[in-house]
């Protein structure tokens, strides 16, 4: 028994260290999202992040190149700025969820193009949308921990000025905030925090990560510090099925805890008919 929960520990261990570090700014982001009603804004940065990842490998670099974050994360940053400038001060006739919709459909439909055109391009495709958690580093864990927390910091530090714009954006037009100016930092620094991740857990788990938990959240309470610690615990009992599962199983890590996530949200939304009853 010891020596199999050894081994299971000396696998799994830096898959786990990655899952309960990194998703409770992840549940912040999507709380935001969920206040916004953009629920798809995350996965279409994420797949705009796939798509500068796709450019580069078709330049000839490899998926762990420096340069392929670097071009990634400027093709995401080009997402960011185009979704803070579609931001509307009245009610448009054509939602901003509708253009990121397109947004993620055409990147979608472009990654595909380009990786026809990219030697593996099928394992490539396959590897972007589950990632390889299971294969994670303790150097790239340490990498993102300093990432995640300056970007954690920055976050914090204009907290109120993110819920006001998310919460109430009618509210901050008329008080002469520059609305387009901080919805672009918000989304530029989620695209650092996109690219950052999904080089770790694919576009699937890093969806599942901002929406699922801050869904159940949402559900369950509606005082932002309560939905912060419900998300995180949520990721966290998510993350760790998941994983358990996975090395049980043999199943493919990431796909094994989007589906515990989903799981967790039926259960979820069960108890919270039934409180209503």
């Amino acid at each position: 028994m010891n020596g199999d929960f050894g081994l299971a520990w000396e696998v799994m261990k830096w898959p786990l260290v990655a899952s309960l570090l990194f998703p409770p700014l992840l549940v912040y982001l999507g709380l935001h999202v969920v206040k916004r009603e953009v629920i798809f804004v995350d996965l279409a940065l994420a797949q705009v992040a796939t798509l500068g990842t796709c450019v580069a490998l078709l330049m000839g670099y490899h998926f762990e190149d420096r340069i392929t974050f670097w071009i990634s994360l400027g093709v995401t940053f080009l997402g960011a700025a185009f979704f803070s400038w579609t931001r509307s001060r009245t009610r448009q006739a054509v939602p901003q969820e509708a253009i990121i919709g397109i947004t993620f459909v055409v990147a979608a439909a472009a990654v595909i193009l380009l990786l026809s055109r990219v030697a593996g391009g099928k394992e490539e495709l396959e590897h972007l949308l589950t990632g390889d958690i299971l294969n994670v580093t303790k150097g790239e864990v340490g990498q993102r921990v300093l990432v995640f927390a300056a970007l954690g910091a920055f976050y914090a530090a204009f907290h109120k000025r993110f819920v006001l714009i998310s919460s109430d954006p009618e509210r901050a037009f008329a008080e002469g905030v520059s609305v387009r100016l901080w919805d672009f930092l918000f989304y530029a620094a989620f695209a650092l925090v996109v690219v950052s991740f999904v080089r770790l857990g694919g576009v699937l788990l890093t969806f599942a990560y901002l929406i699922v938990p801050a869904v159940c959240a949402t559900i369950l309470s509606g005082e932002w510090r309560n939905r912060l610690i419900i998300g995180w615990a949520i990721a966290a009992i998510a993350s760790v099925a998941g994983l358990w599962a996975s090395y049980k199983m043999d199943l493919p890590p990431g796909a094994a805890i989007v589906v515990a996530s989903g799981l967790l949200l039926a259960i979820v939304d069960g108890i919270n008919a039934a409180r209503r009853t």
